[in-house]
């Protein structure tokens, strides 16, 4: 798929590896609508690359449907996600928050889900693109963590492996309609999360990769997306952007 004036919705893409989705879209002309909950944030970055911002909480359908509202989605990418922490059982010996559990798996399955599932629905009605009859490519991110989830993960590690699981089936379901979806798992980036902590800890967690033994750039998960979306052989897998590292318990 040729990226240049096709419309694309990036969820999270007011930061992080959302953001840089977003500019890499921009800059290879597509028509890029963000879907955020930052309006400032994602106000800017929209306004910054000539593109659209929408105030959407993907974890519910009637928010979901009314960002999409007008729109043509060529190109959809998941990127919209939290990562609390919180183990099964606490040291203090209480049982992990089902509130938290529930909040994470909304948001990361769930929010992947409802955008996932809405833009094929109006991929599947638009006219073809190609000779292959493709009509548009679905990226959602998982993460190492839905193989490998580290102690205080299991919230995270859940929601991710939702993601990881459903790609296959969603692949099939609209292999007729001529929608790819694939999903990418990315191991330690330089996110806001990370950024957050000090400098030592995050060499201390870069070094842990094989190599390159440093913190994933934004930018090369833009960069996978991009490869995805022109590559039409790219269909139903999880690819791991990761620098051979797996994670430890801790």
């Amino acid at each position: 798929m040729n990226i240049d004036g096709l419309s694309a919705i990036v969820t999270g893409g007011a930061s992080g590896l959302g953001e840089a989705t977003a500019r890499m879209l921009a800059e290879n002309g597509a028509r890029v609508t963000i879907f955020d909950t930052n309006g400032a944030l994602g106000k800017t970055v929209a306004d910054q690359i000539g593109g659209d911002f929408r105030r959407v909480d993907v974890s519910d359908t009637g928010s979901v449907a009314a960002g999409l509202s007008g729109l043509e989605p060529r190109i959809c990418i998941n990127c919209a996600g939290i990562a609390p922490g919180a183990k099964t059982v606490d040291r203090e010996g209480q049982p992990h928050a089902a509130e938290i559990f529930a909040k994470t798996v909304n948001i990361n399955l769930i929010g992947t889900f409802n955008v996932a599932t809405q833009s094929a629905a109006l991929m599947a009605t638009a006219p073809p693109l190609d000779e292959d009859g493709a009509r548009g490519v679905i990226i959602n991110t998982a993460s190492i963590a839905a193989y490998e989830g580290q102690i205080g993960q299991i919230a995270y590690a859940a929601s991710k492996g939702g993601v990881a699981s459903m790609t296959l089936p969603m692949a099939r379901d609209m292999a007729r309609a001529g929608v790819r979806v694939m999903a990418i798992a990315p191991g330690l980036f330089l996110t806001p999360m990370l950024e957050g902590l000090p400098q030592e800890v995050q060499d201390s967690l870069g070094a842990q990769a094989p190599f390159p033994p440093r913190l994933g750039k934004p930018p090369e998960f833009a960069a996978l997306v991009r490869h995805i979306i022109e590559n039409r052989m790219l269909n139903g897998e999880v690819i791991r952007l990761d620098a051979a590292i797996r994670i430890p318990p801790k």
